[in-house]
């Protein structure tokens, strides 16, 4: 969650009014949900919302490097997120959790994390950290990621 605006607060670099509009918009979405599969919505908003500003910056070039590092630095993208998704294999990874061992019963990663090849025909997998349907960069993964609902891209889904 971003950090509270005060007198103390640094100003927003150039470029943020042009942005602000579809941070909030998130912002506003994340503030729902309680139980472990009513916080799915809010890792697929905050999964879309880190995934906004890396696109913005590393592959659209679109904000200055500046606007990048103030928007990491007032939370409004997980940096240790984008970290991870400029190392090779982990491009398309929903959420930190899905890639601790420490969190599985058997220390490995998420269940999501397994290439749709590698998994029985037809079978329908969801994480039960996030409801990641499949994030796996290997082969096969491109039917699924974080940003995937119930079959449909996120900017399809309304259910969010």
């Amino acid at each position: 969650m971003p950090k509270i605006k005060s007198s103390r607060t640094k100003r927003a670099p150039e470029g943020f009014d042009d942005i602000e509009p579809t941070l909030r918009e998130f912002q506003t979405k994340m503030k729902d949900g309680k139980k472990i599969e009513a916080l799915w919505p809010i890792f697929r908003l905050h999964h879309q919302r880190s995934r906004y500003v890396y696109e913005l910056y590393y592959k659209r070039e679109a904000i200055s490097k500046e606007l990048y590092e103030y928007l990491l630095k007032q939370g409004y993208a997980d940096a240790n997120l984008i970290a991870k998704w400029k190392k090779a294999g982990y491009e398309k990874v929903c959420c930190l959790r899905c890639i601790q061992p420490k969190d599985t019963n058997f220390g490995t990663t998420c269940v999501c994390r397994v290439p749709r090849d590698k998994l029985e025909d037809g079978k329908v997998i969801e994480c039960i950290h996030c409801g990641c349907r499949g994030c796996s960069s290997g082969s096969g993964a491109s039917a699924g990621s974080a940003a995937t609902h119930k079959g449909k891209p996120a900017a399809e889904s309304n259910d969010a």
